[in-house]
C-alpha cells in the first residue's frame, strides 16, 4: 500500500492511498474538517468525513503530475513508469506549483 500526506498550504489536510488492489482512497484529516471545513482541494472533493474512494486516481491528483517533457525527466531520473501515477504522484509533487502539495509516506512507516 502506497501513501501520501497531502497539505493545503501549510495545513495537512489527509491521506491519499493506492490499495493493495489498485483502488484509490483519499480522507481529510479530521482536524482538518473541523477546522477547515471550506477549505476544500478542489469543488469536486468537497471537505467531508467520508472518505472518497475510485479505481482510478482522482483526477485532481493526476493534474499535479507533470506532462510532456518535464514528465519525461521525471520518469527517466527516477526509473518511475510513466503509467505508475501513484509512484509519479509521490515522486514529483512535493513542491507542487500552488497550494497542494504530497509527501510520500514510507510504506514501511506505520504511522
Amino acid at each position: 500500500m502506497r501513501r501520501g500526506k497531502v497539505f493545503y498550504q501549510d495545513w495537512y489536510a489527509g491521506l491519499v492511498t493506492e490499495t493493495e488492489e489498485g483502488d484509490y482512497v483519499f480522507q481529510y484529516d479530521a482536524q482538518y474538517v473541523q477546522e477547515h471545513p471550506n477549505a476544500f482541494l478542489t469543488f469536486t472533493m468537497p471537505v467531508t468525513d467520508k472518505p472518497y474512494t475510485d479505481n482510478r486516481l482522482f483526477p485532481f491528483f493526476e493534474g499535479l503530475i507533470p506532462e510532456g517533457w518535464l514528465l519525461e525527466i521525471a520518469s527517466t531520473s527516477w526509473k518511475i513508469n510513466r503509467n505508475d501515477r501513484m509512484g509519479l504522484l509521490l515522486a514529483c509533487c512535493q513542491n507542487c506549483i500552488g497550494a497542494v502539495s504530497v509527501h510520500p509516506i514510507p510504506e514501511d512507516d506505520a504511522a
